[in-house]
């Protein structure tokens, strides 16, 4: 969430850059702006009136040692209307306060400076590339067809069992997805993150905190009987363990990592693009989350997208990594790099990845905090990336591998999975 005193302080600014994430109601800046001079003008309001009240009463008390009960019956009626004034004030400001509430929490994250004023997908900048397009046989097929072949994803069972986008991994599939977890779990913590094992459902603040609600409510699933979302990202758990806490300096960088299915309502419907792996109900996905002071977030932020580049040229995968210009990033971000590793079979670039800094947008929700050397009370920057979604990794790996004898698997796989290929 915005802080209301930029938005005060820097309107003009606020509508450049909100423009930039081509955000249509830009009038909104100037409803939070006159909502919240009405806040504080109700608040000096009842300040006022409050400190009159207690200096009335003080002067109830000494007129009655004083034994002018007439002029103390007149300051005890002046105290009454005082009372009834500021409760109709304190009224009217818990409205205001919501109101501003209700619309200052529709503005999405202001772009950095950096990011380019794009539309759509297209205008995402290209960063650099890495590896090798494979060159394929002729007799070479997506990965839909490799998973029969090799019989590891059973798609109709998971139908059955649950319903379309729900896939049940099974022999040597469901051995890859476990050695691919343990994998990036170990590079991660061997980075110096601290892993957790969060719950896979989050309460409403929780999902608020993290900016998921109201944004993202339609993709989340819902158990409505307890109120509590199952979760599209470990990003919303790992991030909450902080919520309502102000941090030591000295622990700073606060860097955790997750492994965890995620589940997202949105899938698609017909086509290549849903096909197979390429998108799911049901995903297996590790994450990495840093909470860092602000001066530096940006520098770990490069130091994540190299983070995150290294265990693609250790899959031995093509990747590329794109810039996202506004328009094509999310609700929440200031920045964010987009990781894609090519498809040979399908001749297509899959997105693998997202690692965004937030700056102060979800800490601001959450109220995560730390005191500075001066003891001064200031907001963390969070960050965030996958390390790496599964689904389409597999579908590249098995894609870009496939060979006469079988699936060859990159190297750093082989003691985790048990084999060299498939």
């Amino acid at each position: 969430m915005l802080q209301i005193s930029f938005i005060r302080q820097h309107t003009e600014l606020v509508k450049d850059r909100l423009s930039v994430k081509q955000y249509s109601d830009i009038a909104i800046v100037d409803r939070v702006v006159e909502l919240d001079e009405q806040v504080r003008n109700l608040k000096v309001a009842a300040e006022t009136l409050q400190a009159e009240m207690n200096l009335s009463s003080k002067e109830i008390g000494v007129l009655m040692g004083k034994g002018e009960k007439e002029l103390a019956e007149q300051k005890k009626q002046e105290v009454a209307l005082h009372k009834n004034s500021i409760q109709l004030l304190n009224d009217q400001l818990s409205a205001a306060e919501k109101n501003l509430q209700d619309e200052i929490i529709k503005l999405p994250n202001l772009p950095h400076s950096s990011v380019s004023n794009g539309k759509n997908p297209e205008d995402n900048e290209l960063v650099r590339e890495g590896g090798t397009k494979p060159v394929l046989p002729s007799t070479a097929v997506p990965h839909w067809e490799l998973i029969k072949q090799y019989d590891l994803v059973d798609f109709e069972t998971g139908a059955k069992i649950t319903g379309s986008g729900f896939p049940l991994y099974k022999g040597k599939g469901a051995k890859l997805q476990r050695a691919l977890v343990q994998y990036f779990l170990d590079y991660n913590t061997a980075a110096g993150y601290t892993e957790y094992l969060p719950p896979l459902m989050v309460n409403e603040a929780s999902a608020y905190g993290t900016g998921n609600l109201p944004d993202k409510e339609g993709q989340m699933y819902h158990a409505t009987a307890d109120g509590l979302y199952l979760i599209p990202t470990a990003e919303i758990p790992v991030t909450n363990i902080y919520r309502d806490e102000i941090v030591k300096e000295q622990d700073l960088p606060i860097k955790m990592t997750a492994y965890t299915p995620c589940f997202r309502r949105e899938a698609g419907s017909f086509g290549s693009d849903v096909r197979g792996l390429n998108r799911v109900h049901q995903f297996d996905k590790v994450e990495i989350i840093q909470l860092v002071k602000p001066e530096g977030s940006y520098a770990i932020l490069e130091a994540m997208v190299s983070h995150v580049e290294q265990l693609l040229i250790q899959l031995e995968l093509p990747y590329r990594i794109l810039r996202l210009c506004g328009g094509d990033m999310s609700f929440t971000s200031a920045l964010t790099y987009d990781f894609e590793v090519f498809s040979a079979a399908q001749q297509k670039w899959l997105e693998v990845s997202s690692v965004s800094n937030f700056e102060t947008f979800q800490t601001n929700r959450m109220k995560i905090r730390y005191k500075d050397e001066g003891g001064k009370t200031q907001l963390l920057h969070s960050l965030n990336g996958s390390s790496l979604a599964l689904p389409r990794i597999v579908a590249s790996l098995l894609e870009n591998n496939q060979t006469e004898l079988g699936i060859r698997l990159p190297k750093v796989l082989h003691g985790y999975f048990g084999a060299a290929t498939i």
